[in-house]
């Protein structure tokens, strides 16, 4: 039997309920196709600083280092938004990826039939899209140096490396040789020198993948087709800022933040975790929709542990419990033959799991 080791990360807000669902769902599924997981603890985010005075404490480091994933749910919350930046949980995350090697963000969009007037897009806009958000993580805006805030000025320093543009973009390529061979690469070429250096490199890559149909876009139009005609769309390819805004705007086109899962990847250890926030107005209340990090668990069983028939599995059994008309509360509207809350929809994934021929 195989057996591999999962760091569990719960966080803050409706982070230890979402991921609890999702173990009991990891839990279906390897019992099924006969392979062991066992998990490990650790504290990250807005916990982490209360209990240990850091939202990223080195044995978390360390134990994700000496695992073969890490499965997320959330941090965060408005009780640690006035700490200085470098104690707030959100930079607990940013270090953990940053240790971690994990400088791809994997994100995709696809619409459920069951689900397609969900979302406030017209049907017909959305029946069909399937699309995947490569974001480059690691590098940008976000940890570009320098940076400050004084009194009356603030700035931030947008960087990237030739090699850092060249890594992402690998993944962006054979991320399309796995789907339908298109990749449109989004950037502000046309006022950003940074930008500039990114079209260059993704287009010395694309010679290696002649098989790719390559595109550029800018951001602003990208921001615009991507509501408009959101099918045209296959891979997107981005860096960090960017890809955090468009990913994040294509959640809705899928109906419900709740729905979409993530992986973060490149280095040794994978992060795998839903796309939204720790939600801290709703935690404790079982109405969370743990679908995201179910998927996200389902990602990670895919392409951190190579269990492809567990991955289809989860997927499959999502798709199955949307179809027979069960939901949770942001959910309700849309053709729910009953109304679940958060444990109970991880139950009746979990039993499709099992029940799955």
């Amino acid at each position: 039997m195989k057996r591999y080791k999962i760091a569990v990360i719960r966080g803050d807000g409706i982070g230890p309920e979402i991921v609890d669902e999702a173990v009991k769902v990891l839990d279906a599924v390897s019992a099924k196709e006969d392979f062991e997981l066992n998990y490990e603890e650790y504290l990250m985010g807005g916990i982490a600083y209360d209990v240990k005075g850091t939202p990223l404490p080195d044995e978390t480091i360390e134990g994700c280092l000496n695992s073969d994933a890490v499965l997320f749910g959330s941090i965060g919350g408005e009780k640690w938004d006035k700490l200085p930046r470098d104690m707030r949980p959100e930079s607990g995350l940013l270090r953990l990826r940053k240790a971690l090697g994990a400088f791809a963000n994997l994100r995709p969009t696809k619409v459920f039939d069951e689900l397609v007037n969900a979302s406030t897009l017209k049907p017909e806009v959305l029946q069909g899209v399937d699309l995947f958000v490569v974001r480059e993580l690691t590098g940008g805006i976000y940890f570009g140096e320098p940076r400050a805030k004084e009194a009356d000025v603030a700035y931030n320093t947008m960087i990237y490396t030739r090699e850092e543009i060249r890594r992402i973009a690998v993944v962006g390529f054979d991320s399309a040789m796995k789907r339908r061979k298109k990749l449109c690469s989004v950037d502000k070429a046309n006022v950003l020198e940074v930008s500039q250096l990114w079209r260059e490199v993704v287009e010395e890559v694309a010679q290696d993948y002649p098989e790719v149909s390559l595109s550029h876009m800018y951001v602003d139009n990208a921001a615009m087709q991507l509501i408009r005609n959101p099918k045209q769309f296959d891979v997107i390819l981005t860096g960090n800022i960017f890809g955090d805004i468009l990913s994040d705007a294509s959640s809705m086109i899928s109906g419900s933040i709740g729905l979409l899962a993530s992986a973060s990847m490149g280095g040794k250890v994978g992060i795998y975790e839903p796309i939204h926030g720790s939600a801290p107005d709703i935690a404790g209340q079982g109405i969370s929709n743990p679908i995201a990090t179910i998927l996200s668990a389902a990602m990670m069983l895919r392409f951190a542990l190579g269990e492809i028939n567990a991955a289809d599995r989860i997927e499959l059994a999502v798709k199955n419990v949307l179809k027979d008309g069960y939901r949770t509360r942001d959910l309700s509207a849309m053709g729910a033959s009953e109304v679940c809350s958060t444990s109970e929809i991880g139950s009746i994934i979990a039993n499709y799991v099992a029940k799955l021929s």
